[in-house]
């Protein structure tokens, strides 16, 4: 009898206890819905959506839009334009066929600063005698331009402000392809407007653009008045400059690209220090070749990084860092992102097998360059400033033939390669990624002994 009892309480219990957990765990999972003699179906409840919650937690953008919305600015450029009549000049003489008028263009910024520090794209104050920066909450300051850098499309300005809200950068390098991303600016000198899309593609090279890039391409809307804006990422961080759109109608319809926070803070850090940017090299010549994933290197230049590290022609390169290599704009836009003598680990593959070497990087003032049949060298501040230029490289040593009978000899100075412009011996490498051979030279401008300008072109 006893043991009996004993079965029916340990029974009684095992049941109230499954009574339990069925409805802790299950009843809130499931709700029987019935329909007349049909089968009776599952369905979610408002308590189960947990999984759903998260995902759209995951795009939730509100965090980001309130951490920089106050800290994008509206950048009003005025400069002073002439305007010529040539009526006047021949009626009344010199002077009179001139009128001056005021011009003023608008863009975005990017507050990085307590203090005033703002960041932009070069061409949005370009030329400007006067720069005008409004807050969000539409109280305006005078800009003091600290610096900029034309070749990456950024500009550095300041304003005499305290307690400013500004956006903290973020590392553009660990961001993902198909992450989503908040642009921010001012577009149709509205107050600062935001954006969402994804990132589509990195190292992206724009085509026709003078110079070689490392852009991020996103999908979220810029139209004018962007420019100098934020990228930012979920988090609110800056990784990228909002610089230019894809489009045939001049406002948004397909891409928007940045130039990544990376290159960005590389460059405001040196135009804050030393008021220009250095620019770093590795010391090697590279070749487009269609058939390789990566960079190939045709040439090493001697007492360079390159060179003491161990690096060969032949060689490809597959990373910097641990950031892969793909294409000749991603090796671009990590070593714009570094300086002249910080170290990288350049892994390249040799005959089928990784290495990784210790490279530190060379300024581009020091770099010498092999190209064409002609050995160039860079140009001191003093020289341009002689010659009344602001670009140009100097022929050290010329074995190229035909330009030899042309007359072109040791001190000439090279403006441009087939209408690419020579800012520097590194500009070099663009000209060598769609020139294949010394024949396909076309087109050179050069300032000869006497200083005077000369036009050479196919046909010489």
């Amino acid at each position: 009898m006893k043991q009996n009892i004993k079965l029916f309480v340990v029974a009684l219990l095992g049941g109230f206890i499954s009574l339990t957990l069925y409805s802790r765990f299950f009843q809130n999972e499931v709700k029987v819905v019935a329909s007349d003699e049909k089968q009776q179906l599952p369905v979610l409840t408002a308590n189960t959506h947990t999984s759903l919650v998260a995902a759209e937690k995951l795009t939730d953008f509100t965090t980001a839009a309130e951490a920089t919305l106050n800290a994008v600015v509206h950048v009003k450029n005025t400069s002073v334009g002439v305007q010529q009549d040539p009526f006047a000049e021949l009626f009344y003489g010199h002077g009179y066929g001139s009128r001056k008028y005021e011009r003023v263009g608008t863009g975005s910024g990017v507050v990085i600063s307590p203090d005033g520090y703002i960041v932009t794209n070069n061409h949005v104050i370009d030329g400007a005698s006067e720069i005008e920066i409004s807050l969000n909450s539409q109280k305006k300051y005078k800009a003091e331009l600290i610096g900029a850098d034309k070749d990456n499309d950024i500009a550095l300005l300041k304003i005499d402000a305290d307690d400013l809200h500004y956006i903290t950068f973020g590392d553009s390098d660990t961001s993902k392809i198909g992450e989503w991303v908040l642009a921010v600016g001012n577009p149709y000198n509205l107050t600062s407007t935001v954006t969402a899309g994804i990132i589509s593609a990195k190292g992206r090279d724009l085509e026709g653009n003078s110079n070689i890039e490392s852009f991020i391409q996103t999908d979220a809307a810029v139209n004018p008045g962007n420019s100098g804006g934020a990228l930012v990422n979920t988090r609110g961080e800056l990784i990228g400059i909002n610089t230019a759109i894809s489009s045939q109608t001049g406002s948004f319809v397909g891409y928007s690209f940045a130039v990544p926070s990376n290159i960005a803070k590389r460059i405001i850090e040196d135009l804050m220090e030393n008021g220009s940017v250095k620019r770093a090299v590795l010391g090697v010549t590279t070749q487009a070749k269609s058939d390789i994933d990566g960079v190939y290197i045709s040439e090493v230049s001697k007492n360079t990084g390159a060179d003491k590290a161990g690096m060969k022609s032949g060689d490809i390169i597959k990373k910097i860092n641990n950031v892969k290599i793909h294409k000749f704009s991603e090796l671009v836009g990590q070593l714009v992102a570094k300086r002249p003598g910080d170290e990288v680990l350049v892994t390249v593959e040799r005959d089928g097998i990784e290495k990784v070497l210790n490279v530190k990087l060379s300024e581009v003032s020091a770099f010498v360059s092999e190209a064409f049949g002609i050995q160039f060298g860079e140009l001191k501040v003093k020289e341009k400033q002689d010659l009344r230029i602001s670009g140009g490289i100097r022929v050290n040593k010329i074995n190229n033939k035909d330009l030899q009978k042309l007359g072109i000899k040791p001190g000439y100075v090279v403006l441009s390669i087939n209408n690419f412009k020579m800012n520097s011996v590194a500009d070099l490498e663009r000209v060598k990624q769609s020139i294949k051979s010394e024949e396909q030279v076309n087109k050179l401008v050069v300032i000869n002994l006497e200083g005077e300008r000369e036009t050479f072109s196919r046909g010489w």
